[in-house]
């Protein structure tokens, strides 16, 4: 079963589990006369929405690249995590309305036992529903279930907080459930703007994670030949899908057969193991006694002295145009690297009189 198999199989329990429930409660209401428990039941039918909802998303990210989309439709899953965002986060404010409505005009809540078991039940399906439900989409890195489980679980924590105010409200008279409903609806509002937040990262491009940037880092360090590893660049195009690039160092000794072997088994273990389509790139280490390397130190050691200068890179030595150029990737205190690129041309061109300087500021977008 792969990824979406399961998925799609947590979204169908979600779904039985929440029918299953309003069945239940549908019957004791209409055998206990009670139009209370029978609307109730209603409202857990559209919590089956969330599942219809990821379902649907997961079914439609599946499709085939076409030649419009031809990385696929892997991100239609964040779409239908920001639709189930935005619905836990409308259920938090519509919450928090009728809680401070009750804060200034309190009810006095009427229970019977009846009532008292529905609530129970239905308490205990929806714990159980959202941390099944949850774990799941943390496991599967799905978006979408982890905002499905969170829902029902603010639900139980709902329907909880109106139990213990009723028997608060029985035992001593002093009426809660206007204050622990205001207190529950704020914390759904920040849980359904985190939940919205995750989704809308991916699509706007968030950095890697860190592990992963790690990991990459020490495979393609220990190929034989690599002497460096530079800017890592991925695009996520879903959960599944990742497209990017790096650079390796090698000693320009290596002919371009040896590169092109080193560069295709890079390609090759990016894929196998993390499933990432990596264009691999390379900068070459000028090697031996001659003028290409004597440069290279200088230049290189001369950048690598300035502290906001976090890498140096891509040196670059075109000999008959007797020109330089060499990447440098400033810290987050540089603001104006067009003067810091003006400044580093400058002392570069005092180091090495007679060569065009070229020095171009690049950025880390992984680390």
């Amino acid at each position: 079963m792969n990824r979406s198999q399961k998925i799609i199989r947590t979204s169908i329990i979600g779904i039985v589990a929440n029918v299953l429930l309003a069945v239940f409660k549908a019957v004791v209401g209409i055998l206990a006369s009670s139009v209370a428990i029978v609307m109730d039941a209603v409202n857990n039918l559209s919590d089956a929405l969330s599942s219809v909802i990821t379902i649907i998303g997961t079914k439609l990210s599946e499709r085939p690249a076409d030649r419009k989309h031809p990385f696929g439709f892997g991100r239609v899953e964040y779409f239908s995590a920001i639709i189930i965002a935005v619905i836990v986060l409308s259920a938090g404010i519509t919450s928090l309305i009728e809680s401070v409505k009750k804060i200034f005009e309190p009810t006095e809540p009427e229970y019977t036992t009846v009532t008292l078991i529905v609530i129970v039940v239905a308490i205990v399906v929806k714990l159980v529903l959202g941390q099944y439900v949850k774990k799941q989409g943390e496991q599967l890195k799905s978006d979408a279930l982890i905002a499905s489980g969170s829902d029902a679980l603010f639900d139980a924590v709902i329907t909880l907080a109106t139990l213990v105010s009723a028997g608060v409200m029985l035992l001593w008279h002093v009426s809660l459930d206007g204050i622990l409903g205001a207190l529950i609806s704020i914390v759904i509002i920040k849980a359904g703007i985190e939940m919205l937040a995750s989704p809308v990262n991916e699509l706007l491009g968030a950095r890697i994670s860190q592990d992963l940037l790690r990991d990459i880092k020490q495979e393609v360090l220990s190929f034989e030949g690599v002497h460096g590893v530079f800017d890592i660049i991925l695009h996520n195009y879903g959960p599944n899908v990742l497209i990017g690039s790096l650079h390796v160092n090698v000693y320009d000794t290596m002919d371009a057969h040896e590169i092109h072997g080193l560069t295709r088994r890079i390609s090759e273990q990016m894929y196998e193991r993390h499933g990432i389509i990596m264009t691999v790139g390379v900068y070459s280490i000028a090697t031996g006694e001659n003028k290409r390397a004597e440069l290279q130190n200088a230049v290189m050691q001369t950048l690598a002295r300035h502290k906001e200068i976090l890498q140096v890179h891509g040196f670059y030595y075109f000999e008959k145009e007797h020109r330089i150029s060499v990447d440098v990737v400033p810290d987050i205190s540089v603001h104006d690297e067009a003067a810091l690129s003006s400044q580093l041309t400058d002392e570069i061109k005092a180091l090495v009189p007679g060569e065009e300087v070229t020095v171009v500021i690049d950025h880390n977008y992984s680390e």
